[in-house]
C-alpha cells in the first residue's frame, strides 16, 4: 500500500498506538533537539520586541536614517505589529490545522526573518510599518503552528514544564534586547543609523540558526495518522523508539493503548467553532479569562514601566534598560522554577494559584507605590516577585488552549485565544493605560495596577472552577479527536508497532 500524499485523507478507518507510544517515552536527545528547533524562536520575538521599544527614541532622532516619530513606532506600528500577529495566527493556524504542522512551522519562521531582515533596511515610514505589520503576522503564525507542533511531540509526564519554559524564554530575549539595547544606544560605539539596523539584523542571523535546526524537527505523527500518512507515521515513531532504546540501553515498556479514527482532510470553521463553544463552553471560557487576564496584566506593568521610573523615580531614560533586563529575568524564572509543578501538582491548583498570588501581589505593590514607599529599586524588586508568578500563568494559558481542544482543532483553538488575548493587551491594553501610566499622577498608576490585577484574579476565579485536569493525561484522552470512533478511547491493544486499517 502506498502511502498517501500530504493534504490527501483515506476513506479508511485506523487503529493505531502512535499517542501511545510517543507519550511512554523517556527524555532523549531526540527531545531536546524539539526544543531547540521549535522553542527557542521566542527568544528571537523578546528579542525584537523590547529592541524597538527601547530604540523608540533613537529611531526619532535626526541621523537615525528614519524619518519616523517616537510616538509613530510606539503607537502606529507597535498597533500593526499587534495586527498582524492576530491575523497571522488566524491565516496560519488554519493552515496548520489543513496541511501540518512541519509546513507551517518552516513557512512562519521564513516570514518572520524575512520581514525582520527587509525592517533592518528601512528607509521610510511606511517601509517600517509595513514590515513591522509582516513581522507579527509570521510571529503570530509561529504561536500557533509551534505549540501544537511541541505539544503533539512532547511525552505528556513533561508536556506541561516544557511547554511553560518554552513560552516562558520570551524573556531571555526580552533581557538580551534590553542589554542590547544599552550597547547598541551608545553612539560611541555605534553611528545613530547603524546601530539599530545591526540589532535586527542580528536577530536574523540567529534566527537562520534556527531554522537550520527546525529542518529535522519531524512531522506530528498525530497529524499524520488522521490526515492519511499512517504508514509515515508508523515509521517515524519507530525510529525515535529505535534512538532511544540505543540511548538508554533499556527496552521501551509497552504503550497504554490505542485509539482508532477515521481519516479527514480538514474541519470547516463552522465545526470549529461549534466545538469550542458548543461542545467545550466551559473550556472556552476558561481560555478567554486566562488569555485577557495575562494581557492586561502586563500591560498594565510593562507598557509604561519605563515613564514610570523616569516619572517617579528620576531614573535615566538610558538606565530603564537595566530595569527591564532585571524584569525579564524575573519572568523567565517563574516558568523554569515553577514549571515542573504543573506536571506534579496539577494544572488546576498551578494556573488558578499563579493567576491569583500574582493578581494579589500586584494589589499590594499598588498600594505601597500609592503610599509612597517604594524606590526605583524596590518597586522593580516587587515587579519581579509579582511577575515571577505571573509569568507561569501567562504561559500556563498556551499549555492550557493547546491542549483541552481535540487535536483536529488545536492550532485553531490556539490562534483564536491568543488572537483574543494580544488583541486585548495590545490594543485595549494602550489605549487605557498610555494615559494612565504616563499622567504623572499617583493615583492613575494605581489604577492602571488595579485594573491588571483585578483581571488576573478574575482569571484565577475561572481556573478555579473550569481548569483541566490535564497533568500527565494523553492529549487524546483531555479531548477526544473529532476523528475518533465510537468503540476508540485509548484501550488496551496489541504489540507497539501494529496498525490494523479497515475500508468502510
Amino acid at each position: 500500500m502506498t502511502e498517501p500524499e500530504l493534504g490527501q485523507a483515506s476513506n479508511g478507518t485506523v487503529t493505531t498506538q502512535v499517542p501511545a507510544r510517543l507519550d511512554r517515552l523517556p527524555w532523549s536527545r531526540w527531545h531536546w533537539m524539539i526544543v531547540v528547533g521549535l522553542g527557542t524562536v521566542w527568544i528571537l520575538d523578546g528579542l525584537e520586541v523590547t529592541i524597538v521599544g527601547s530604540m523608540a527614541g533613537r529611531l526619532s532622532e535626526e541621523g537615525s536614517g528614519l524619518a519616523i516619530s517616537s510616538a509613530q513606532v510606539t503607537g502606529v506600528a507597535a498597533a500593526l505589529y499587534v495586527a498582524g500577529a492576530c491575523s497571522g495566527a488566524l491565516f496560519f493556524g488554519w493552515l496548520t490545522d489543513r496541511f501540518g504542522r512541519k509546513k507551517l512551522f518552516l513557512i512562519t519562521l521564513a516570514v518572520y526573518l524575512a520581514a525582520t531582515a527587509l525592517t533592518a533596511l528601512s528607509h521610510s515610514a511606511w517601509w517600517f510599518f509595513l514590515f513591522r505589520f509582516l513581522t507579527g503576522f509570521g510571529i503570530g503564525g509561529e504561536y500557533a503552528a509551534i505549540n501544537s507542533a511541541i505539544d503533539e511531540l512532547i511525552p505528556s509526564k513533561y508536556r506541561g514544564r516544557v511547554d511553560l519554559i518554552i513560552n516562558g524564554s520570551f524573556w531571555l530575549g526580552a533581557m538580551g534586547g534590553a542589554l542590547l539595547s544599552v550597547l547598541a544606544l551608545d553612539t560611541d560605539i555605534l553611528p545613530k543609523d547603524l546601530g539599530w539596523r545591526i540589532s535586527f539584523g542580528l536577530g536574523v542571523v540567529l534566527g537562520l540558526v534556527i531554522l537550520l535546526v527546525r529542518r529535522h524537527v519531524p512531522e506530528s505523527p498525530r497529524w499524520m495518522f488522521i490526515h492519511g500518512r499512517e504508514e509515515g507515521a508508523e515509521q517515524l515513531v519507530a525510529d525515535v523508539e529505535r534512538q532511544v532504546e540505543a540511548e538508554t540501553g533499556r527496552p521501551l515498556p509497552a504503550p497504554a493503548g490505542a485509539i482508532t479514527i477515521k481519516q479527514r482532510h480538514s474541519v470547516g470553521f463552522v465545526q470549529i467553532a461549534r466545538t469550542l463553544f458548543r461542545a467545550y463552553p466551559r473550556r472556552a471560557v476558561l481560555g478567554l479569562a486566562l488569555f485577557i487576564g495575562q494581557a492586561f496584566l502586563y500591560n498594565a506593568i510593562t507598557f509604561g514601566f519605563g515613564s514610570i521610573l523616569v516619572t517617579f523615580f528620576d531614573v535615566g531614560t538610558g538606565s530603564t534598560g537595566y530595569f527591564f533586563a532585571v524584569i525579564a529575568l524575573g519572568n523567565f524564572l517563574g516558568p523554569l522554577l515553577l514549571g515542573r509543578l504543573f506536571d506534579t501538582w496539577g494544572r488546576r491548583p498551578m494556573i488558578a494559584g499563579t493567576y491569583l498570588l500574582s493578581g494579589a501581589l500586584l494589589f499590594v505593590t499598588a498600594w505601597l507605590f500609592s503610599n509612597g514607599w517604594l524606590t526605583a529599586t524596590t518597586m522593580t524588586v516587587s515587579w519581579c516577585v509579582v511577575l515571577f508568578f505571573a509569568s507561569a500563568g501567562a504561559s500556563s494559558a498556551y499549555l492550557t488552549v493547546s491542549e483541552i481542544f481535540p487535536m483536529e482543532t488545536r492550532a485553531m483553538a490556539i490562534a483564536f485565544f491568543y488572537a483574543v488575548g494580544t488583541a486585548a493587551g495590545g490594543i485595549s491594553g494602550p489605549l487605557i493605560f498610555a494615559g494612565l501610566t504616563e499622567s504623572g499622577v499617583v493615583a492613575d498608576t494605581v489604577v492602571a495596577f488595579c485594573i491588571g490585577a483585578t483581571l488576573m484574579v478574575a482569571g484565577g476565579l475561572v481556573a478555579l472552577f473550569f481548569a483541566v485536569a490535564a497533568e500527565r493525561k494523553s492529549l487524546e484522552d483531555i479531548a477526544t479527536p473529532l476523528s475518533a470512533q465510537a468503540a476508540s478511547a485509548m484501550t488496551p491493544a496489541g504489540p507497539a508497532s501494529a496498525t490494523a486499517r479497515t475500508v468502510p
